[in-house]
């Protein structure tokens, strides 16, 4: 069932969706060479329990951290680690989510250390772009599919690949909430519902579509170990558009 949202709760949302936000500003700021991940993560459990949330990753089926550190050709759910220190050229792509008052906000962000190659950056010029030629869709009583179908039509226009295999989901008082998203077309029935809230998170590769899990039974990487690029907003649809709840208020 898709849940359509208060004003009480989308305005609940909308305060997650900021503290999620604060923390990519904070990303933003310190993503350079010589970071571990694991101090990113430090970084960003500090900013949201300062803000009077919770870390919404934290134990989720067993997750070990507050958010989800994905270098190069990891796609999504990297376990922050010591180990893993950044350097020039990577990227890398951080998944957050806060929960405030027992609702979430989700959003994730890829970003350059340092300077990287024009291909790569291209890729994450190209999957942000597909992130709001979604967004645009997200429309009352318009086809779901739509959303897909702007996501895939700006993947196969610039020939980069796209992972199949996740993709995005309804949000609320928990993470993952109906409906499933895929960014391709699936001839999906669902019509998006006014004030449903829909996590839109577009993942596309610079080669293959396809992924698989690594042993520690969390990080998703490309099967040709080129790099990925994931880029998310909580997006509610509302009479008067599409509403980012993931972005500074």
């Amino acid at each position: 069932m898709i849940h359509k949202k208060s004003r009480e709760e989308i305005k609940i949302m909308r305060h997650a969706g900021n503290i999620v936000a604060l923390v990519h500003q904070e990303m933003k700021k310190v993503v350079e060479p010589g970071i571990s991940t694991l101090e990113l993560d430090k970084i960003a459990y500090d900013v949201i329990k300062k803000n009077k949330a919770y870390p919404t990753f934290l134990g989720y089926n067993g997750f070990p951290n507050s958010i989800c550190t994905s270098v190069n050709e990891q796609v999504v759910h990297g376990i922050p680690s010591k180990d893993v220190i950044l350097k020039e050229g990577d990227i890398i792509s951080i998944d957050v989510g806060a929960t405030f008052r027992g609702m979430v906000g989700d959003s994730a962000w890829t970003y350059a250390v340092g300077k990287i190659s024009p291909e790569v950056q291209n890729l994450m010029n190209i999957t942000e772009k597909a992130l709001y030629a979604g967004i645009e869709q997200m429309i009352p009583d318009a086809p779901l599919e739509n959303i897909s179908a702007a996501i895939e039509d700006v993947a196969l226009a610039n020939k980069v690949g796209i992972v199949r295999q996740y993709g995005g989901h309804g949000v609320g008082y928990e993470m993952h909430e109906e409906p499933f998203l895929f960014n391709y077309r699936t001839n999906s029935n669902i019509i998006i519902k006014k004030n449903c809230a829909i996590a839109i998170e577009p993942m596309l590769n610079l080669g293959c579509d396809e992924v698989h899990t690594l042993a520690d039974d969390w990080t998703v990487v490309t099967d040709d170990g080129k790099p990925s690029a994931h880029f998310e907003h909580t997006v509610i649809a509302t009479e008067d558009g599409p509403v980012i709840t993931t972005k500074l208020m």
